[in-house]
């Protein structure tokens, strides 16, 4: 038996915590450099804001009736993470599907409905957090029942089969976990529109037609449980990091600076998840909603000599890449980025005789990282990077507000 617990509108919710001010109005989260509504609350869907809407488009009229604010991720992983460490203490299994949704396992737990609407009530009380929790045996079905009870009392079971069967034949198919636009477009010619239409399809006709991953969800929304919980994440196949810069940038110096930084980050993850990589790319692109400017999109896959996670070893791979002409002088690019892959756990690779020592690069990889995590990010870092963020290539982020749970110095100070 399967819960999704889901925050409601996380990214508007969390900034509402701090900014009391902000409840009951419309208020749209804006993605890097300040572009699309990555989300809204209620009030501000109730004045048409669509999801991803480019913030331009919206019409005067209503742009002014709107609070806006740039996204703060350091803010919304603090505040999930404080859920999660609740819902860890209410179950022993859990799975953290997202930022905001996670699914836990009912399996023991008697009164499955009182028990979710008291750990409904916990989680907003002790974080501020608004949410809601659906029930099923399958966590497709759950996600539906999460989706349900948006619209009521926070809390639905379709444990029943017939109360299953009345949410199912409501909901248009594709609103189906895992459907989407074209699946819901090729199923409606079959006459399928909802999800109960899906559940009682032939199976093997689904099967054939679509594969076994839709034939799965069909599966699913028959209360068979295909889909284990996942306690833990699965070692990633490649870590990218990348960012669109809030203007085009020509000056080489600081495109390096800034895919120095992505290199930075790219090889805290690496080491945060106990893997190395054997090969890195880099890529860098122009504007090319700009057909009119001068267009270059370079990229280049490179081979380590050694898999690494150590910082030092990735930055002279890219200096190497930058050195040979990467860049082209009058071009203005507008997004960069690094990626690592061929990733590993290092126990699984097989010794080289002819590596280089390595003895202590472990240790002050380490030594760095646990600097960062007690001071603050960047306190001890690479000069590739440069000591300070360039204005050329950092992001737009006009409406910020600030990371109120992981920065002394940005607490809100009060008066009496």
């Amino acid at each position: 038996m399967f819960a999704l617990v889901d925050g409601n509108n996380f990214y508007a919710s969390c900034e509402r915590v701090f900014q009391p001010e902000l409840r009951n109005k419309p208020l749209v989260v804006l993605s890097n450099n300040d572009g699309c509504c990555i989300a809204r609350s209620a009030e501000a869907k109730a004045l048409g804001i669509r999801m991803a809407q480019p913030i331009f488009e919206v019409p005067p009229e209503i742009r002014h009736k709107l609070a806006v604010r740039s996204a703060n991720f350091t803010l919304y992983g603090d505040m999930s993470a404080r859920v999660v460490a609740i819902l860890r203490d209410a179950v022993p299994r859990v799975e953290v599907y997202s930022v905001d949704e996670s699914f836990l396992d009912l399996r023991g737990v008697r009164d499955r409905v009182t028990f979710a609407h008291d750990l409904r009530t916990k989680i907003h009380r002790w974080t501020g957090i608004p949410n809601c929790i659906g029930i099923a045996p399958t966590k497709t079905l759950a996600k539906l029942a999460n989706k349900h009870a948006k619209r009521g009392e926070g809390v639905v079971d379709l444990t029943d089969a017939a109360v299953r069967g009345q949410v199912l034949a409501e909901f248009p198919v594709a609103d189906v976990w895992g459907v989407g636009p074209r699946y819901a477009a090729r199923l409606g010619e079959r006459g399928i529109t909802t999800a109960a239409n899906l559940r009682d399809a032939p199976f093997d006709d689904i099967l054939s037609a679509f594969g076994v991953t839709l034939a799965r969800t069909v599966r699913e929304l028959q209360g068979q449980s295909c889909m284990e919980l996942e306690e833990v994440e699965p070692d990633r196949q490649q870590i990218m990091v990348s960012r669109s810069f809030g203007q085009r940038v020509e000056d080489h110096a600081a495109i390096g600076q800034a895919l120095a930084t992505f290199c930075i980050r790219a090889a805290e993850k690496l080491r945060a998840r106990g893997l190395v990589a054997a090969a890195m790319g880099v890529f860098a692109t122009t504007d090319t909603f700009r057909a009119e400017l001068r267009q270059h999109h370079p990229h280049k896959m490179v081979n380590l000599a050694v898999p690494t996670s150590d910082t030092r070893l990735l930055l002279t791979t890219l200096r190497g890449v930058l050195d040979r002409r990467f860049l082209r002088d009058g071009c203005g690019y507008k997004k960069a980025g690094i990626w690592l892959t061929d990733l590993a756990r290092p126990r699984d690779l097989q010794g080289d005789l002819f590596s280089p020592p390595t003895a202590g690069d472990d240790k002050l990889m380490a030594t760095l990282d646990a600097i960062n995590r007690r001071y603050g990010r960047g306190v001890a870092g690479f000069g590739a990077s440069g000591w300070q963020r360039s204005p050329l290539w950092g992001m737009r982020q006009e409406n910020l507000s600030p990371c109120f749970t992981t920065c002394a110095a940005e607490l809100p100070i009060a008066v009496c």
